[in-house]
């Protein structure tokens, strides 16, 4: 069949697998909701399932995501960082991408969903400030008005990206109950929702929250693994050994470990262990999770000895929350995915080391699985193994952070 994306030069597969009914992957997932949000739910389920088989729409996303967004992102060979570690590294430049993270190809799908409901109001929730900003961006672009919510603590650490939003004419309301981190910001979010549902289409940035969400941003982050597998076959003659993202919701490496499901590709999701998992200071929801319900879906949490959600912690706001998307839960579960922690120091090596080797600075989420590869390659990772890392986001936004915490000692 002729797809219609594939004439604009980016690379959208055929619809993947659906989550079984009532949008539940092996026991995880679900939607645990108000009433009042239902039937947003299923219309927004009813149109995606319409526009996802839907010629014009996918080819209209497909030439955003190449004459907008800048797809397909290129496959970097990192010569010098694979010389030093010893196993042959390859980046999936998401960093490359327009506003500089892998939460654009998520956006204008949701953008373009948010037109056809007749919808004019988006609302969105960020850590790090990417998804923001991209929710920003495609307001901009579509003109429709614009709210993203955003902890305090990530307000302050995450400045740049914060003007970034305001420039793009979007309002950024910091968020100062709980944490003050991301968790507290999808709470506001949804609250927002309700009491607007009419309008307003809440655009989550990850594979968390009720269903049809985990689903639906998957599909739409897909084109990352569908590209990185073909360009692997392009250049290798076949798939890579070991295919390493991090993970916090888990929308960059679920985007990225969906073409590789199928196949002997060892996968591999790194998670914030932050100041260490003995600590209870980490945001490593599959590591010390256990099954609740949290945002609309049931999925693994940090939890105390009573249910309640513990507050996460790792040095990169995009990371830094107590649950994993469902999927993800799943994956685990069946032993197909194998999640692993990196802390924030393992995060920084990664950030400076890449840096250094091969003049990419990585955004601190991405810089967890290059820290995490740095450590374990000639262990867990064989050495002369071929790598592939999905560079999910750029490190401008992380810059100011990381000067403060390492000073004039940036050399790895």
């Amino acid at each position: 069949m002729d797809d219609p994306s594939r004439r604009a030069g980016v690379v959208l597969g055929p619809p993947g697998p659906e989550p079984a009914p009532r949008g539940r992957f092996a026991g995880f997932g679900g939607r645990f909701v108000p009433e009042t949000l239902v039937a947003a739910l299923d219309e927004l389920e009813r149109e995606f399932r319409a526009a996802w088989v839907d010629d014009a729409f996918r080819a209209e996303l497909a030439g955003l995501l190449a004459g907008y967004a800048g797809r397909p992102t290129p496959l970097t060979e990192c010569r010098r960082l694979s010389d030093r570690l010893g196993v042959r590294v390859l980046l999936k430049r998401e960093d490359l991408t327009h506003t500089g993270s892998h939460k654009i190809n998520n956006v204008l799908g949701q953008a373009l969903l948010t037109r056809r409901m007749g919808k004019r109001r988006l609302i969105a929730e960020t850590g790090a400030g990417q998804h923001g900003v991209a929710t920003a961006t495609a307001a901009a672009l579509f003109g429709f008005e614009c709210t993203v919510f955003m902890g305090a603590v990530d307000v302050e650490r995450q400045a740049l990206n914060v003007f970034r939003m305001r420039l793009l004419g979007a309002r950024v309301v910091a968020v100062e109950g709980g944490s003050a981190t991301l968790k507290d910001a999808i709470n506001e979010a949804m609250r927002d929702w309700v009491a607007t549902v009419t309008d307003t289409h809440y655009c989550i940035g990850s594979v968390v929250g009720p269903h049809p969400y985990p689903w639906m941003v998957r599909e739409l982050q897909r084109v990352v693994g569908d590209e990185a597998r073909g360009q692997c076959a392009a250049l290798l003659g076949g798939d890579p050994d070991v295919v390493v993202a991090c993970v916090g919701g888990g929308s960059n490496a679920i985007g990225t470990f969906s073409a590789f499901l199928e196949t002997p590709t060892r996968l591999v999701g790194v998670e914030a262990a932050g100041l260490g998992l003995e600590t209870g200071r980490h945001g490593a929801s599959v590591a010390r999770g256990v099954p609740g319900v949290l945002h609309g879906a049931r999925s693994l949490y940090l939890q105390d000895e009573h249910g309640q959600i513990r507050e996460a912690h790792s040095i990169s706001a995009g990371l830094d929350y107590p649950g994993v998307g469902p999927e993800h839960a799943a994956l685990a579960a069946a032993g197909r995915v194998e999640y692993v922690a990196a802390t924030d120091e393992d995060a920084l090596a990664g950030f400076r080391l890449l840096s250094a080797t091969e003049g990419i600075v990585p955004a601190l989420e991405a810089a967890h699985a290059i820290g995490w590869l740095a450590r374990e390659a000639g262990g867990a990772v064989p050495a002369g193994a071929t790598v592939l890392v999905t560079l999910s986001g750029r490190g401008d936004k992380d810059a100011a952070q990381v000067a403060e915490r390492v000073g004039d000692g940036v050399a790895p």
